[in-house]
């Protein structure tokens, strides 16, 4: 019988924990195919992309709900760093509570549209409202379910392209693991393709799997009542990921926060005290590794948190470093199973921590209105 995350394929059916843990073990396989279905396609993504993004002051808008929106602050500073555009994370959420506020009606824009199953009811009124707001718009989806309504919706549309995540990325399980991660990859796949940078990232969470895993099952049993992710640029999407995984799995049972290192001592360090965890995702950016450093010292020396785990290349047992962005994916993968033990911990049912309701797996009770210009 199989077994994930040490634990039997017949415990974890028992305790409805099942699928949460296949899904995030399997996960540095589904980057690897993530990556391939994305060089599958890639010529006739280049053929739709590139008179788009040859458009003077194009707006590229990376865009979800919850985690599908945490895919965007992930990752959009590494994309602007590295491509010459401007890439913009906004949350549909905030699109569709206040479309004119971040949709410029004379601005060509490209909407990059991140969802699980496609069928929440913001995502597909993020789409309506930017086709109403802006002149010239594209739309680019990223999705794991081929009969989601962002998918099917954009298959219809010349102005979209749909490209679908690899089979098996459609959680099954309430919390979004390999979806999330799946999302990301396709998206640096499609813009700075890094084959090298992807490989050593799956090694990193293959050897955390391998060797590190007793050791973050003991993590885990350390009683914090809250805990805290930090992390510079990008990796403060990963942490606001992590931090939500940590709140999902443990039904609220563990309150969980996520700042940068920097930000965390303006006022949300008054939190610490000794049933305080910290995590600590270190850059590899030597300028900005300075700051991590800084903070870390001092949390040190505060001498309140019940524990602090820095995160680095190290963690993971290699001797090289990856970009942020990159490393971004053993990060999370991490914090992903250390939620799941907490969950385990807790008595809960991973698979379905909420099960009285108040919180879905795809977002309930949502009324979309009508923009009146």
């Amino acid at each position: 019988m199989s077994t994930y995350l040490t634990y039997s394929e017949e415990f974890l059916k028992a305790n409805n924990g099942y699928w949460t843990a296949r899904e995030i073990e399997q996960q540095p396989a589904i980057w690897r195919q993530a990556a391939a279905n994305v060089n599958v396609q890639r010529k006739q993504l280049n053929n739709w992309l590139e008179p788009i993004l040859a458009q003077p002051k194009l707006r590229i808008i990376l865009t979800g709900a919850g985690t599908s929106a945490y895919v965007g602050d992930s990752i959009a500073p590494h994309l602007t760093q590295h491509t010459g555009h401007l890439f913009e994370a906004i949350s549909t959420t905030d699109l569709v509570a206040c479309p004119t506020q971040y949709l410029l009606k004379q601005a060509p824009t490209l909407v990059i549209s991140y969802g699980r199953s496609g069928n929440s009811p913001e995502s597909v009124a993020a789409i309506e409202l930017a086709n109403q707001v802006v002149d010239q718009c594209y739309h680019l989806v990223l999705t794991c379910n081929p009969e989601g309504a962002l998918a099917v919706n954009a298959e219809q549309n010349a102005n979209a392209f749909s490209l679908l995540m690899p089979a098996g990325t459609l959680d099954q399980s309430f919390a979004m693991t390999s979806s999330f991660t799946s999302m990301l990859v396709s998206t640096l796949a499609i813009f700075t393709p890094d084959q090298l940078q992807l490989e050593a990232a799956a090694k990193w969470s293959e050897t955390l799997l391998a060797q590190g895993i007793s050791n973050l099952k003991q993590v885990a049993e350390r009683s914090c009542q809250r805990l805290v992710f930090l992390g510079s640029g990008g990796l403060q999407g990963i942490a606001r990921e992590a931090a939500l995984k940590c709140l999902e799995l443990t039904a609220g049972q563990t309150l969980s926060y996520c700042e940068s290192p920097m930000g965390f001592r303006h006022g949300p360090k008054s939190l610490m005290d000794a049933t305080t965890e910290v995590i600590l995702l270190t850059s590899s950016d030597a300028y900005t590794q300075q700051y991590d450093e800084d903070l870390l010292a001092e949390l040190i020396r505060d001498d309140q948190a019940l524990a602090i785990t820095a995160l680095d290349n190290t963690s993971f047992g290699s001797n090289d470093k990856l970009q942020d962005v990159w490393a971004g994916l053993p990060y999370i993968f991490y914090c992903q199973i250390l939620a799941f033990f907490k969950s385990i911990n807790a008595k809960l049912t991973p698979d379905n921590p909420c099960p009285t309701g108040e919180v879905n797996r795809v977002v309930q009770g949502v009324t979309i209105y009508s923009l009146e210009q």
